[in-house]
C-alpha cells in the first residue's frame, strides 16, 4: 500500500463513489471508508459498543448506523447519538490524483485519562455496565490510580442516591479495601464491580438535595454529639445531617467524627441487621482512600441509613425467650443507649494490662448469655480496651461461619454473615476512635454470635494446624481450590484446601489473589464482597500480631496460627456455598478488555 506524507493510499476515488464504502487494513487497524454526500469519511470499522464491524452499517443523512445494535455516529467527528455505544474514532482523508488517501495516525484531540474519566461519569449517570467496564478498565490502562475514579464513583453515589449510603457505595469501598491484596488484572475488575454496583444502587433514585452546615463553629464538640444523637433518635434526618456537616466543617478531628457517628450507630442494638455500623465504618476507610476533604458529603450519606433503620431492641429474638436487652442494659447504665456503666467498669480497669482469660472463645461461642455478658464486664473491668475485646468478639463471629453446618437452611449463611461483618466493622471502628460507646457494639455483636449458636448444630470441623498437611505443592492447593469453586456444595472441601495451603507452608499473598480471583470472576453478591473483605481485614490483623521474623508477640503461637486461619477458612466456605454463578459480570469485563486492545470480538 503506497505511502505519502502522514497518509496512505486506500482506494481510487471512482471506485469508493461507485460502491459507496470500503474496508481497508491500515498497519493492523481495519477502516471503513464511506463516499457520502459528496465527502469522504474514515472511521474504525469496529464499533466501539460492542466491536461489530461498521462497514456493513447504513449511512443516511450524515449518520452511520450500526446493523447490530443500531447505534448511531455523526459520520463526520464519530460522536454518538448513543450514550451506550461510545464515539468512534475517525481519521483524516484525502483525494490526490483521483486516488483517496487515509492517515491512520492522528493525533488525539484528548488524551485516554481524559476521555475514560468522561465516560466513567456517563456510565454512572446511565448504569450502562458495559461503559463502566470500558471506562474503569481505561483508566487504569492509562495509569491512573485506582483512588481517582473511586472518588467519583463515591461522590456519584453519595450525590445521586436519596436513601444514602448503601450496598453499591459499601461494595465500592470493600473493593478499594481489598485491592493491594488483588493481582493487577483483577485490580481491574474489583473497581468495575465497585462502580457498576454503585451506577445500579442510584439508577432510578432522586438525587439528595443537601443540608448546610450551621453557620458557626463554637458548638461544644459534647453538645454537637449530643444534637446529633437526639436528632437520630427522634428519626429527624434534616437536623442529623446539619450536625454531622457541622461536625466536619468546624474542623473536627477524624476521630471525633467517628465518635459522634458510633455513638448513634450503637445507641440501639444491631441496627438494621447490623449493615448501618458496617456501612458507617466502611465510609470512613473509604475517606482512607480518597483523603478527608469528601468527609462532608461522604458522611452525611449515612444520616439516612441511621434515622430509618430497624432497632434489634424492638425484635422478638432479643427479647425472648431471653431479655438479651436487659442484660446489657444492666451493663450500660439502666439503658440500652447508656454508657455510664461501661464508664465505671473502664475506670477500674485503666492502667491494667488485660489479657484473654483461658476459655474466653468458649464462653463466646457458648449457649449462657448471662455468662457471656458477664464474662466482657469483667474483661472492661479488668483493662480490655474496646478494640481488644472487639478482636475476641469478631474472632468468635468469624468461628461460626467456618463452623457453619451445611444442613441448615442456604439463607442462614447469611445469618452468620451478618455477624461477622458487624463484628469486623465494630473492630476496625475501634481502631479509629477509643469512644466508651464502642464497648456497645462488642457486647451487641456477642448477644448476634449468641443468637446464632444453633447454626452451628451440626459443627463443621474447623482443621486445626497440621490437620491437612499433605506434603503438596502449595500452587496445586489453590489450583484445585479455584476448581472446587466451579462446582456446586464444595463448602468442606473448600475450607479444608485452605487449611492445607497454610499446612503446605504456602504463601499467604497468593492465597489472597486466588480467593480475590476466584471472587471477581463470578457475579459475586453483596454479602459474598463483604465476606472476603472482612475476612482479608482479619487475617491481616492477626499476621499484625507477629514481630519480624514472624514469632507471636502477644499471643500462644498456636492460637495466633488459629487466629490467621480462620477468617480465610470461613471465606473459601462461604464463597464455595454461592458459587458458581452465571459470570455474566465477567463476560462484559472480557468483552470490555478486548474491545480496549482493540481486538476484534466478531468474526467470520
Amino acid at each position: 500500500m503506497a505511502t505519502t506524507d502522514d497518509f496512505r493510499e486506500i482506494v481510487p476515488l471512482d471506485e469508493l463513489e461507485a460502491e459507496g464504502r470500503t474496508l481497508a487494513s491500515v498497519d493492523g487497524t481495519p477502516l471503513a471508508v464511506f463516499h457520502h454526500e459528496g465527502e469522504i469519511r474514515a472511521v474504525d470499522d469496529r464499533c466501539p459498543h460492542m466491536g461489530f464491524p461498521l462497514v456493513e452499517g447504513t449511512v443516511d443523512d450524515g449518520i452511520l448506523t450500526c446493523h447490530w445494535h443500531h447505534a448511531r455516529f455523526e459520520l463526520s467527528c464519530g460522536d454518538t447519538f448513543d450514550p451506550w455505544a461510545d464515539d468512534v474514532r475517525t481519521y483524516p482523508t484525502e483525494v490526490r490524483d483521483g486516488t483517496v488517501y487515509v492517515n491512520p495516525n492522528p493525533s488525539r484531540e484528548v488524551p485516554p485519562d481524559e476521555h475514560w474519566a468522561g465516560r466513567l461519569e456517563t456510565g454512572l449517570e446511565e448504569n450502562l455496565r458495559l461503559v463502566v467496564a470500558k471506562s474503569t478498565i481505561g483508566l487504569l490502562d492509562a495509569g491512573v490510580d485506582y483512588r481517582v475514579p473511586t472518588a467519583t464513583a463515591l461522590e456519584f453515589g453519595t450525590r445521586y442516591r436519596e436513601s444514602g449510603w448503601g450496598r453499591g457505595l459499601t461494595i465500592l469501598g470493600c473493593m478499594a479495601n481489598v485491592m493491594d491484596d488483588l493481582e493487577p488484572r483483577d485490580r481491574k475488575r474489583a473497581l468495575y464491580t465497585g462502580v457498576r454496583h454503585v451506577a445500579s444502587d442510584c439508577a432510578g433514585e432522586p438525587p439528595r438535595f443537601e443540608q448546610p452546615s450551621f453557620s458557626t463553629d463554637e458548638v461544644a464538640f459534647d453538645r454537637l454529639k449530643s444534637w446529633f444523637r437526639d436528632c437520630v433518635e427522634v428519626r429527624d434526618r434534616d437536623g442529623a445531617e446539619r450536625c454531622l456537616r457541622t461536625a466536619v466543617a468546624s474542623g473536627r478531628s477524624e476521630g471525633e467524627v467517628a465518635e459522634i457517628v458510633f455513638a448513634a450507630a450503637t445507641d440501639h442494638p444491631y441496627l438494621s441487621t447490623g449493615h448501618v455500623l458496617d456501612f458507617a465504618n466502611t465510609a470512613f476507610e473509604s475517606l482512607e482512600h480518597v483523603g478527608w476533604a469528601q468527609a462532608g458529603e461522604i458522611l452525611t450519606g449515612l444520616v439516612e441509613p441511621l434515622v430509618t433503620a430497624s432497632r434489634s431492641d424492638e425484635r422478638s429474638a432479643w427479647r425472648r425467650p431471653v431479655d438479651l436487652v436487659a442484660l446489657l442494659e444492666e451493663v450500660y447504665g439502666g439503658d440500652i443507649s447508656a454508657t455510664s456503666g461501661l464508664e465505671e467498669l473502664a475506670s477500674e480497669g485503666a492502667e491494667t494490662a488485660w489479657a484473654p482469660p483461658d476459655g474466653l472463645q468458649e464462653t463466646l461461642l457458648g449457649d449462657d448469655p448471662e455468662a457471656i455478658v458477664d464474662a466482657l464486664a469483667d474483661a472492661v473491668r479488668s483493662g480490655a480496651t474496646t478494640e481488644e475485646l472487639a478482636a475476641e468478639v469478631v474472632h468468635a463471629a468469624a468461628t461460626r461461619v467456618a463452623r457453619f453446618g451445611t444442613a441448615n437452611e442456604f439463607g442462614d449463611w447469611d445469618t452468620v454473615h451478618h455477624a461477622f461483618t458487624y463484628a469486623n466493622a465494630v473492630h476496625q471502628s475501634t481502631r479509629r476512635t477509643d469512644a466508651v460507646e464502642l464497648y456497645r457494639g462488642v457486647f451487641d455483636a456477642a448477644c448476634k454470635v449468641y443468637l446464632d449458636r444453633f447454626l452451628n448444630t451440626p459443627s463443621a470441623p474447623v482443621p486445626e494446624p497440621g490437620d491437612e498437611a499433605s506434603g503438596r505443592e502449595p500452587d496445586a492447593v489453590l489450583e484445585e481450590l479455584l476448581e472446587t469453586f466451579d462446582a456446586e456444595g464444595k463448602v468442606n472441601a473448600a475450607g479444608r484446601l485452605v487449611a492445607e495451603f497454610f499446612d503446605c507452608g504456602g504463601d499467604p499473598t497468593a492465597l489472597k489473589r486466588t480467593l480475590g480471583h476466584g471472587l471477581l470472576r463470578e457475579d459475586a453478591d453483596f454479602h459474598t464482597l463483604q465476606n472476603l473483605e472482612a475476612a482479608f481485614r482479619q487475617f491481616d490483623l492477626a499476621d499484625a500480631r507477629t514481630d519480624e521474623r514472624g514469632d507471636a508477640v502477644d499471643i500462644a503461637p498456636a492460637e495466633l496460627e488459629r487466629r490467621r486461619r480462620v477468617p480465610m477458612i470461613a471465606t473459601a466456605r462461604y464463597m464455595a456455598a454461592h458459587f458458581p454463578t452465571r459470570r455474566e459480570a465477567e463476560q462484559t469485563f472480557s468483552i470490555a478488555t478486548r474491545l480496549n486492545r482493540g481486538e476484534a470480538i466478531h468474526e467470520d
